[in-house]
């Protein structure tokens, strides 16, 4: 009898280099692993930094698959910093508990894996097959559907050579640690003089006495939330909760404890989704800040590195400001440019927005019949650090919440730097009010007082506020991810994509590719600058600026090819590239970057 399955798709054969990073390894009971120590397991790598939202999406789309594939499929986080303060080794093991990482982790704080995998973004998945070789790499999010399916491919493969090893992986599951809150997200004073916590490692809100300490109760858990962020009162005396991992808004209302569903399906927004309609008919993405404002709640929507708005009266939601490109780029809201936003506050007629991956405060205020965005503090998604002062000089270093002070100026969770900085619109200093600090996350006005959400340290801080600031020692810093050497004049960009196994490019409604390309400063591109629809373009690049950073957005749509299904699932991919790129004479004149897919021309 002849067997008429499909052989075996042909795949690259490249050996995986070894894992090696010096903060060494976490979840694993202590100890050191190696890729022998792997072999006979399908091995997911995940390039990933607990700064980047589109990380945190992937490590929610592989929980289904170490679930499905837990005897055969090993996954290792390559934690790989892009933040100074994420090359601090207790600030990953916060992480790893915080966002309920179950898999084994390599802290590798100099990018040593990353740079020998030839990696270029966060996040990246490489596959490695139980033989040690590398036969998949995807960057960006979406593609855990594509990775199943090769993962039951090798399964087949591999059980069929004898070369497969069944059994458990080497995960090892820290101690928990017994406290009231663990890693609180955000915080809202109520009417009645308690605080209302989002307690995002546990999926509950707690409230606390005025003390900020005494538990009063608790409210959802796992089931009702997934790690909620923000929080804001409204005019009709409840509380909107930025429910952030369930993709959703909800409220509740403290007098009656009632919580209710008012936004989000509970499904992630991708490219091409609807950006506006019934509340509760639009998906959304990770949203991880609310705030009323002007006669509406505004949405941080750090999952599309957008703005969004939510109307309790008609109940719809709306596009507010942003494109999805991520950076920075100020002017009409339609077209500006956010990189994470995480925190919103709220002032007169204007709404503070701590623009977290640009580590930039930024404001949105109206402009006639439309809306304006603009940045006080901050210069692009690659410099940070802690500097006070003018704020055309000043610099923050990832912040996650900001608030608004009694006398007009604003307080700044200058999370990263454990510090809360405070910005003056009327003179236009940067200010340090306090140091010290762990993670701060949020923060609540309280009389001549302010509460600090202390995130690592699983606590609310009173401080009061100083009547002068603090002086810190001035620390600029760029990020540590080694520019790539490229020639002056012509660059061909090209990228990689191959529709994973099973489907085919989506062209029904036009092209099904798209690339925007940008730079920072304008000036590193003399041409090849703006949008498009191929994935492969020609660039010019001036000689006379030196160095720089290109932004490139790269998106294509696949549908499963199976004639015999007459529903067929389509899969967006997408990923946003910041290349940092110094121009040399003689260096190469292709950049390729891989979307999905591994090419044996690469």
């Amino acid at each position: 009898m002849t067997d008429a399955s499909p052989a075996p798709r042909a795949r690259a054969r490249v050996r995986a280099p070894e894992l090696v990073g010096k903060g060494g390894w976490l979840n694993t009971g202590g100890k050191e692993l190696s890729l022998a120590d792997l072999r006979g397991k399908c091995v997911v790598l995940d390039f990933w930094t607990f700064c980047c939202i589109n990380c945190l999406h992937v490590l929610d789309e592989l929980r289904e698959l170490e679930e499905r594939h837990r005897d055969t499929v090993v996954i290792i986080g390559v934690h790989s910093p892009k933040f100074v303060h994420e090359a601090d080794h207790a600030a990953v093991v916060d992480a790893v508990e915080r966002y309920g990482v179950h898999h084994p982790v390599l802290d590798d704080p100099e990018l040593a894996t990353w740079k020998q995998y030839a990696v270029r973004a966060w996040p990246t998945l490489v596959v490695i097959d139980p033989e040690g070789y590398v036969v998949a790499q995807h960057a960006g999010e979406g593609h855990a559907h594509a990775i199943a399916t090769l993962v039951e491919e090798l399964e087949a493969e591999h059980a069929a050579k004898g070369t497969l090893r069944r059994g458990d992986g080497p995960y090892v599951p820290p101690e928990p640690e017994p406290t009231d809150l663990r890693f609180p997200g955000k915080a809202v004073r109520l009417p009645s003089g308690t605080f209302l916590v989002s307690d995002t490692t546990r999926h509950t809100l707690v409230e606390l006495a005025e003390d900020g300490e005494t538990v009063v109760r608790r409210i959802g858990g796992p089931g009702t939330f997934n790690e909620p962020q923000g929080l804001a009162l409204l005019p009709d005396g409840k509380v909107i909760v930025a429910d952030t991992v369930n993709h959703a808004l909800r409220t509740y209302d403290p007098a009656t404890g009632d919580i209710e569903l008012v936004a989000g399906t509970g499904k992630q927004w991708w490219q091409g989704s609807p950006t506006s309609g019934p509340a509760r008919e639009v998906d959304l993405s990770s949203p991880w800040d609310v705030a009323w404002f002007d006669g509406r709640v505004w949405i941080a929507m750090a999952g599309v590195h957008q703005l969004w708005s939510y109307d309790p009266e008609r109940g719809t939601v709306e596009v507010a400001a942003g494109t999805t490109s991520e950076g920075l780029v100020d002017g009409a809201a339609g077209q500006a440019w956010f990189a994470q936003p995480s925190g919103l506050a709220a002032a007169g007629d204007r709404l503070w927005v701590a623009d977290s991956e640009t580590s930039a405060l930024r404001w949105v205020e109206r402009d006639g019949d439309a809306y304006a965005v603009h940045t006080a503090v901050g210069t692009g998604l690659f410099d940070f650090g802690h500097r006070d002062g003018p704020a055309e000089k000043a610099l923050f270093q990832h912040p996650l919440g900001v608030t608004a002070l009694p006398d007009g100026s604003v307080a700044v969770c200058d999370t990263y730097n454990h510090a809360l900085r405070r910005f003056d619109p009327a003179t236009g200093e940067v200010t340090t009010l306090a140091t010290d600090l762990r993670e701060p996350s949020a923060a609540v006005v309280v009389g001549s007082d302010v509460v600090v959400v202390e995130s690592a340290r699983h606590r609310l801080t009173r401080l009061r506020l100083p009547e002068e600031a603090v002086r810190v020692e001035a620390a600029a810093h760029r990020t540590q991810r080694p520019a790539t050497e490229v020639a002056p004049g012509r660059l061909q960009l090209d990228v990689i994509f191959t529709a994973p196994a099973g489907q085919k490019l989506d062209e029904r409604y036009g092209p099904s590719t798209r690339l925007l390309v940008s730079a920072t400063p304008p000036e590193l591109l003399a041409s090849g600058e703006g949008p498009g629809t191929d994935l492969t373009r020609e660039l010019t690049l001036d000689a006379s600026v030196g160095e720089g950073v290109l932004h490139v957005s790269a998106m294509a749509a696949s549908c499963d090819d199976d004639p015999e299904n007459e529903y067929p699932a389509c899969h967006v991919h997408q990923q946003d590239w910041g290349v940092p790129v110094r121009l040399t004479e003689g260096a190469t004149s292709r950049l390729p970057l891989v979307l999905a897919g591994m090419d044996d021309d690469r």
